[in-house]
């Protein structure tokens, strides 16, 4: 099985002042499409910057990460901007949807930075893949803290990314709401064969995950 997230001796150092803060210290992680895979480890552990790495949203100071076949470690912030519309789909605990716009406008978005065609269509397919056709034309203040999840879902869906990114995905959740995203999440992957990684505190959506990678004082535990 080939690996979408090759991540390959990484460290990640920040300059605060006069001072070198390191945050990864040599960190080696693979994990292979169609993979569910849950990062943990507690604050300060060097886990939001990994997630970032992965995201594309931060780069190494060292080392080298290939997504999805594409050595991405060393790509300016325009490359790296063009490889996360394409590649990633970002599932937030906040949810981060425009607050004045319908949800399938929400969901459009991605399509329309990468210049797709046929947004509106996918955009419908995507919300009605979730279980929300009969909301599209709702804001997000006019739907529950799962459904705003949903709508999340669907639009890191749009663009067929080679992987689902999902940063504490249950954080707003009550527990109901959480676990039917949670389920959303495992039917994605056993179903459509999507990756998913799940970066959590939670022991129990952790546990969903087919692998647990764990990290702590910026070097992997276990995996």
């Amino acid at each position: 099985m080939a690996a979408v997230i090759d991540i390959r001796n990484v460290t990640k150092i920040y300059r605060m002042g006069d001072v070198d803060v390191p945050a990864l210290g040599g960190v080696s992680v693979t994990i292979n499409s169609g993979e569910m895979v849950a990062i943990t480890g507690p604050s300060g552990s060097g886990k939001s910057t990994l997630m970032n790495i992965i995201g594309c949203l931060d780069t190494p100071t060292t080392g080298e990460y290939f997504l999805d076949g594409v050595q991405v470690s060393a790509m300016k912030d325009d490359e790296l901007a063009a490889i996360r519309n394409k590649k990633i789909g970002f599932v937030f605990q906040t949810f981060n949807l425009l607050a004045r716009t319908p949800a399938l406008d929400n969901v459009e978005l991605p399509m329309v930075y990468a210049g797709a065609k046929d947004r509106r269509e996918r955009a419908l397919a995507a919300l009605d893949a979730v279980g929300l056709k009969d909301r599209v034309h709702h804001r997000p203040n006019e739907l529950s803290g799962g459904q705003q999840q949903r709508v999340a879902i669907a639009r890191a869906l749009v663009n067929n990314p080679a992987i689902i990114l999902a940063d504490e995905p249950t954080g707003n959740l009550d527990s109901k709401s959480g676990a039917e995203i949670m389920g959303i999440f495992k039917r994605l992957n056993r179903e459509k064969g999507m990756t998913v990684v799940l970066v959590t505190h939670d022991a129990n959506v952790a546990a969903l995950g087919q692998r647990t990678i764990r990290i702590g004082d910026g070097l992997i535990v276990f995996s």
